[in-house]
């Protein structure tokens, strides 16, 4: 899908903020972030721009309009979603890669009760969130909903 998605489209780039910024920004507003730098990298000039979601912060001077579950209504969002978790789940690789304790390879990122033990077992690396409760308090937390 990444590499039809990557042929066909008439413009795509994906960008990133990494824990760092997030941890100084907020979660929502580094993900607008990253939109911004993604739209930034575009070849072609966008007239308007349509989000996934509740919230955005203007680009420029574009029209943007927000669209609650909008990757089940346009294509353009369905595939911007999935570039952006393909190449998020190939650097969650990388880092399970220099650092396999963590099991990133299989959570992604995600606080599973395997990676909170990991954490409280090894500590954090440098790639960890640290505005993300890491430690004693998540291991105590439910699994379930």
């Amino acid at each position: 899908m990444r590499a039809e998605i990557e042929k066909n489209a008439l413009s795509w780039a994906v960008a990133c903020c990494d824990n760092n910024e997030i941890d100084e920004l907020n979660i929502l507003r580094a993900s607008i972030l990253a939109m911004h730098r993604a739209l930034d990298q575009l070849t072609m000039n966008a007239d308007r721009i349509i989000v996934d979601g509740n919230r955005f912060i203007p680009y420029k001077n574009v029209a943007y309009c927000c669209i609650i579950k909008g990757d089940a209504t346009y294509k353009s969002i369905a595939a911007a979603s999935i570039l952006a978790k393909v190449y998020r789940d190939e650097h969650m690789l990388q880092l399970h890669r220099l650092h396999d304790c963590y099991s990133w390879h299989k959570n992604k990122g995600y606080p599973t009760l395997e990676h909170r033990q990991a954490i409280e077992k090894f500590g954090i690396t440098r790639y960890h969130r640290k505005s993300f409760l890491l430690i004693k308090r998540q291991l105590s937390l439910p699994l379930d909903f």
